[in-house]
């Protein structure tokens, strides 16, 4: 994913309050829809046994990144995550400037 004028990751941390099994579809929900969203470049997630879980998604540009924050959909599944799903969250906004890596075949 790189791109030369670079874009955009948000940096989504967050530990669950509980094993709520509606969270894993709505993750898989919103991981569909953010596909969807214009200037939507990718996401990784990874979430440990004890609740702590990252999210990144990457995206074009910050507006396209206001446009999903404002997404009716996603709003009511942000509300429920402060309601029911997570104890804790933050999130972080960063430009990638450069990105790299290496895989094999």
């Amino acid at each position: 994913m790189s791109d030369p004028d670079g874009y955009y990751a948000v940096i989504f941390t967050s530990q669950r309050a509980n094993a709520d099994p509606s969270y894993e579809e709505m993750a898989v929900r919103m991981a569909e829809l953010a596909r969807t969203q214009p200037g939507f470049l990718g996401m990784q997630s990874a979430r440990g046994p004890d609740g702590a879980g990252i999210t990144v998604s990457y995206w074009k540009t910050e507006a396209a990144i206001g446009a999903w924050k404002e997404n009716a959909e996603h709003l009511l599944a942000q509300e429920r995550g402060r309601k029911d799903w997570y104890s804790s969250y933050e999130v972080r906004i960063a430009r990638v400037e450069r990105a790299y890596g290496m895989r094999q075949p």
